[in-house]
């Protein structure tokens, strides 16, 4: 019996690049002998013989091999294959090596990805694309399997391989929707754990080997492959947490004292830098330290996989990869589990503004610029030597923003901080004159960028309530953390970058020289309020041979020690949301590094043990007193008693909570003098009490301050009707309360 195939059609599928292999493959009805039957073909290249076998039609038939490549063909009765019930045949083979392997035939299987999907996807608006894209594990008609989908509008073919088929790209050829460009095959009996890579042929006539752009696990580095993960096998013990995320934890006025972790170095295990911990573990001691020192949530650097570990994360391969480095997908989710269930919040870094060169990655991913621009004056950053997305192709747009959502829903995660938005805003960010291209209107803003940037904040904010998104943005924006319908990006919060520049600044100076830059410290208040700031201290201020913050302090070691207690005292007492990068907070003296932990052993000194009481101490006064927190970003929340005495360096000013009755009043001296009898302007009378003083003996301290209280007068002093003499300490920052009463 001759078989039906053009002898012009096998060629491309048995080289691997036919563009749809289910038009030879799988069941095809045809006429034979005047009766209905089926022609069924598998291309099996390394199989010595084939057999199809029917338990339920009790059928075992040879299959004659029709191209000496290894296409088997079989022509048999069409009842085998129901539509309806799915197909009732396997494939029985012998290798060349005589082994025997039963199998589903994947091109019997239906592509499943419906059109309604694929509209969405080319409309940039299928806001799950997760969902649909990648390697999602399946049941159709009863059978248990992999369903791989992959957008590569460019490529001649597009194969699945892995250790599963040999790595062998003619195998397993996926069916292409036509005109999307996505690519599509049901893979059975592959689980969870299967290791897989795209192989896309391009036009140009090479072959690429791939990561999956959406795939949810990958192996550890410098290996690179895929692997098939089970998202929702997870059981979440969250509720209470999501249900009042919104209202309690995440709500603007409430505290937030944010951690930043770099989770292979916070703390590595016993012997303390060879491995790193797993997420599991990582879930246990960070809750108990965030617990211990008060802090109310984590921010992690990024955690989606990264080839270089160098990077810290911010060269992202895996958008949609927690990286392996410290567990699996569901020792991740176990991780933000856990944090929630003890009240801690989880936010990571998010890196949407460039991506890395690596040959397995997005760049060039199908041959041609698909994810980025051609143009390198558009489409290559040149800071950092990675690739920019093309924001105004629907498909790149998708791409990001369901990620953004991804993490939101899969990992319950509580908020994004935005990594480099300044460079996406402007089109000539790093360049000279002829590096960039202007946009439609001549100017620099990169207008694609901004309007994706806005479509994810509406986007977050309106499916998931209660999550943030922070903006690290360093130049003059206007509306960064302002709605949209306003007219703004639609972030929550926007790093103060300002702020953290000038009052690094200001403490590098000798403090006889800091009257000369008072402003550097009064400056932040003319523009505190334009926006809903987060003030950082974060990695970036103790890499690239900065040295650590208190490597920065001025002075001798008390002197260095004291202008630390003092810059955290200002930071906590100042209006903005805070954060502070890890090792911080145990006054570590050598410049973060990422290859090693913390070095926590420092704490055997009663000096580290004191910064680090401080920052427990400090974080409790900013949870329990309102007038810290719940009027960051109006003027109503601060008021200033006297900003302009750049004689002493003093500040001094007013932090009111909602209650305009409820305050307190802070004191900063930022030189190494003790000023005794120094009045200060009250807004009310009575008695005041010392409620904190980063001078104590609790913190390693001289002790110098007011520890039985102050009793304001009625002399008016910096235009208030009441004042007070105070002592204040060298090096410090005093807050006082009004007494009940």
């Amino acid at each position: 019996m001759r078989s039906q195939v053009n002898v012009k059609t096998i060629a491309p599928l048995v080289y691997g690049y036919h563009e749809n292999p289910g038009e030879i493959l799988g069941p095809h009805e045809i006429v034979e002998s005047g009766r209905r039957a089926l022609a069924v073909r598998a291309f099996l290249p390394e199989s010595k013989q084939v057999w199809l076998v029917d338990p339920q039609h009790g059928l075992s038939k040879p299959m004659r091999r029709i191209h000496p490549a290894g296409l088997f063909e079989v022509i048999c009765d069409a009842e085998i294959h129901n539509d309806q019930h799915g197909p009732s045949y396997q494939f029985c083979a012998i290798n060349q090596a005589g082994q025997q392997t039963t199998m589903h035939d994947p091109y019997a299987f239906p592509p499943l990805l419906s059109e309604y999907d694929i509209h969405l996807l080319g409309e940039g608006r299928h806001w799950d694309s997760y969902r649909k894209l990648g390697a999602h594990i399946r049941e159709v008609h009863g059978v248990r399997g992999v369903n791989f989908a992959v957008w590569a509008p460019n490529a001649e073919s597009v194969s699945v391989v892995g250790a599963f088929n040999d790595w062998d790209r003619r195998t397993h050829a996926l069916r292409k929707h036509v005109p999307s460009g996505i690519w599509e095959l049901f893979v059975p009996e592959l689980t969870a754990g299967t290791m897989y890579k795209f192989s896309l042929k391009c036009h140009v006539g090479h072959t690429l080997e791939n990561c999956d752009p959406y795939g949810f696990a990958a192996e550890i580095p410098p290996r690179t492959a895929n692997l098939v993960a089970d998202l929702d096998s997870h059981t979440w013990s969250d509720d209470v947490w999501m249900s009042q995320r919104a209202t309690r934890f995440n709500a603007l006025d409430a505290p937030m004292s944010l951690y930043e972790v770099h989770l292979g170095s916070w703390r590595r295990n016993e012997n303390g830098d060879s491995q790193w911990l797993n997420y599991r573990d990582l879930a246990h001691q960070l809750v108990e330290y965030c617990q211990q020192l008060g802090y109310t949530h984590l921010e992690l650097m990024p955690v989606s996989e990264h080839p270089f570990t160098g990077s810290w994360g911010y060269q992202t391969v895996g958008y949609f990869a927690a990286t392996s480095r410290y567990g699996s997908p569901e020792d991740f989710q176990y991780f933000v589990d856990y944090c929630h269930q003890h009240e801690i919040g989880v936010l990571i870094d998010w890196v949407p503004a460039h991506f890395p060169k690596d040959a397995h990655g997005l760049d060039n991913f199908d041959g041609t610029a698909l994810y980025e621009h051609a143009d390198p004056r558009q489409g290559e950053h040149p800071d950092w030597g990675t690739k920019i997305f093309n924001y105004g192709r629907n498909e790149v747009r998708n791409f990001l923003t369901s990620n953004a959502l991804f993490w939101l829903d899969k990992y319950h995660i509580d908020g994004l901080r935005v990594d480099a938005v300044a460079s996406m805003l402007y089109l000539d960010y790093s360049r000279e004159d002829g590096d960039w291209i202007p946009n439609q209107y001549g100017g620099r803003e990169n207008l694609e960028a901004i309007s994706f940037l806005k479509e994810f904040n509406e986007q977050v904010h309106l499916q998931y309530p209660g999550t943030l998104t922070i903006a690290e943005e360093s130049t003059a924006w206007g509306g960064v953390s302002r709605p949209t319908y306003l007219g703004g990006l639609g972030f929550s919060l926007k790093w103060n970058m300002g702020w953290m520049n000038d009052t690094i600044e200001y403490m590098h100076h000798e403090p006889i020289h800091r009257g000369y830059h008072h402003d550097e410290l009064t400056f932040s208040l003319i523009y505190a309020f334009t926006e809903n700031f987060t003030l950082p201290f974060s990695h970036d201020e103790v890499v690239h041979g900065k040295g650590s913050l208190l490597d920065q302090m001025p002075g001798d070691l008390w002197q260095r020690f004291a202008n630390l207690r003092l810059l955290y005292g200002y930071q906590w007492t100042h209006p903005g949301k805070k954060l502070q990068f890890m090792g911080g907070e145990i006054a570590q003296w050598n410049e973060w590094d990422c290859d090693h932990q913390l070095q926590w052993e420092l704490l055997q000194w009663e000096s580290h043990q004191g910064v680090q009481q401080l920052v427990s101490d400090l974080n409790r006064l900013y949870r329990r007193e309102p007038a810290l927190h719940q009027v960051d970003f109006e003027y109503q929340g601060f008021e200033w008693i006297d900003s302009h005495n750049h004689n002493d360096s003093v500040l001094v000013y007013i932090r009111r909570a909602q209650n305009p009755d409820d305050f307190l009043v802070v004191a900063c001296n930022f030189t190494p003098v003790v000023r005794s009898n120094y009045r200060i302007g009250l807004p009310v009378g009575g008695r005041y009490e010392e409620i904190f003083n980063t001078d104590s003996t609790f913190y390693g301290g001289s002790n110098v301050g007011n520890g039985q209280g102050i009793e304001a007068q009625s002399m008016e002093s910096h235009g208030r009707p009441f004042s007070a003499e105070i002592s204040l300490p060298p090096l410090a920052v005093t807050v006082f309360k009004p007494c009940a009463g």
